[in-house]
């Protein structure tokens, strides 16, 4: 009931606002026209027949100079003169002959010459507009007959007479007439522009009102109501414009519907972060036990010298040495996965030689290889270049290379090759051996997971290796992952082959 108030308020407001504007500027319109009239007209009117009075008055004295004033052909001007104008000319010779005559009752307007010629020229009725040496301009009152008059009076260059006469008389009732016309047509410009005005003002209130009921719909998160566009004026436009943002602001709360239960799982995985921190923690401290202890118990021994010969001694240094470094490698390690998580370790794409790199990798293994009699097979002939952080990928290529050295068997054979794709290539790293269990692959890539924790422990290994790599791959916003065969394992990656 109040929203129905309110847009009957808003449809008063709008249509006596419109209308009162149109209506304002028609009366101001009709009343500025009737000033102009009523103040300038006259003043107009008079001052364009006196511009009259002079063309003619030189078109004439133009003939005489050429002495054309008797022919024919200035007949036919003479006439357009007189009658354009509204303009009586008389002209006389020096003899007192007419020469032309605009009027029949020539004696009337003759006697009027003769007046003005040597009667009272410093009459008060006289106002003398122009004058030079050849005519005057005179606006002249007939008392008699309570009439103006513009008369122009003097000589040609031929030296004959001329008199010219316009009456003014007619100006005031244009005037009148002029103002009584502008009347009707203002009233009824008025009672117009009303009737078009509220049409008008309805026709853009009732969209306007139905945005406002759109709106207020919105404002309760319902968004079904849909403006019907009708044309393609402003209105029409933020019509269109509303139900665009009806849709955005529908989109948006879905989004923030959606986001909001991205939250509730965010902070989930939150709860379980800080159960994996502990997690870490508590291997961490696992994996730091054991050396710990090694390196104390064969400390204590040389410090209580239990085996004085220099053989023991030298044992118990090489153990303490070797624990060291592996606690050593493993911080290390934990740091770099610390940076690549976090990410605070800069990522520079470059392009390089993955195959030579590769190569760099595998001679830097050689005496492992050679050690463990294990052959290794790859291409060399291949070139193939990449976008990646060259660095980062030797460590993927050397942890891959290490993880198979460690766990290859049976005909202890690596293989190493490409797999080309449309816009990347896929890096195998193969090696003879056990399967890996099935339930097993997917926690391969966590911290400190362990499949064969014996023989992890065999060659010192931390379980971090490939959570760096999945790291790095991360950061690359590439893919890895492990695949098993018949009859071995293949730990493969991805790297770009082109600049996107």
């Amino acid at each position: 009931m109040d929203g129905k108030v309110l847009f009957m308020k808003v449809k008063r407001s709008i249509t006596l606002q419109f209308t009162g504007t149109i209506l304002g500027l028609i009366i101001t319109t009709v009343i500025l026209c009737w000033f102009l009239n009523t103040t300038f007209l006259e003043t107009y009117y008079t001052y364009n027949k006196q511009n009259v009075m002079l063309e003619g008055y030189n078109t004439i004295n133009a003939e005489s100079i050429n002495g054309s004033l008797w022919s024919e052909d200035f007949g036919i001007r003479f006439e357009k003169i007189c009658s354009n104008g509204n303009i009586a000319i008389m002209i006389i010779s020096a003899d007192g002959s007419i020469v032309r005559a605009s009027v029949n009752d020539t004696e009337v307007l003759k006697r009027q010459f003769m007046d003005v010629l040597f009667g009272n020229v410093a009459d008060s009725t006289a106002e003398v507009l122009k004058e030079n040496s050849r005519y005057v301009l005179q606006k002249r009152t007939d008392t008699r007959l309570d009439a103006e008059y513009l008369i122009l009076w003097g000589t040609l260059e031929n030296g004959n007479l001329i008199l010219m006469r316009t009456a003014l008389e007619g100006i005031r009732e244009n005037v009148w007439v002029s103002n009584r016309f502008l009347a009707y047509v203002g009233a009824v410009a008025i009672v117009f522009g009303a009737v078009v005005s509220i049409f008008v003002s309805r026709k853009i209130a009732g969209p306007i009102l139905e945005l406002t009921q759109i709106s207020r719909k919105m404002t309760n998160l319902d968004f079904d109501a849909k403006y019907t566009s009708r044309g393609e004026n402003e209105i029409d436009l933020l019509g269109e414009h509303m139900n665009q943002l009806s849709s955005a602001l529908e989109r948006t709360i879905s989004e923030l519907k959606s986001a909001n239960n991205e939250l509730q799982i965010d902070i989930e995985k939150k709860n379980q972060i800080d159960e994996m921190r502990k997690d870490f923690l508590s291997n961490v401290s696992h994996e730091l036990k054991t050396p710990l202890a090694l390196i104390q118990g064969y400390a204590e021994g040389l410090q209580e010298c239990i085996n004085e010969d220099e053989e023991s001694r030298n044992f118990y240094c090489e153990v303490i040495v070797d624990e060291a470094d592996k606690m050593n490698r493993m911080v290390k390690k934990l740091l770099t996965l610390n940076q690549l998580e976090f990410g605070n370790d800069m990522v520079t794409m470059e392009r390089f030689d993955l195959t030579e790199l590769i190569q760099g990798v595998i001679l830097s293994a050689s005496i492992l290889l050679k050690q463990n009699e294990i052959s290794l097979t790859f291409n060399t002939d291949i070139l193939m270049y990449v976008w990646a952080d060259e660095f980062k990928v030797e460590e993927v290529v050397t942890n891959y290379l290490s993880n198979a050295i460690h766990h290859v068997d049976f005909e202890k054979r690596i293989d190493i090759k490409y797999t080309q794709f449309e816009d990347c290539v896929r890096v195998s790293v193969f090696n003879t051996g056990k399967n890996i269990p099935s339930e097993d692959i997917d926690s391969i890539w966590i911290k400190f997971y362990k499949v064969d924790k014996a023989r992890t422990r065999e060659y010192g290994g931390s379980g971090i290796g490939l959570s760096i790599v999945k790291a790095i791959m991360d950061s690359f916003h590439r893919e890895c992952g492990v695949i098993n065969h018949a009859d071995g394992v293949e730990f493969w990656f991805e790297l770009d082959t082109k600049n996107n």
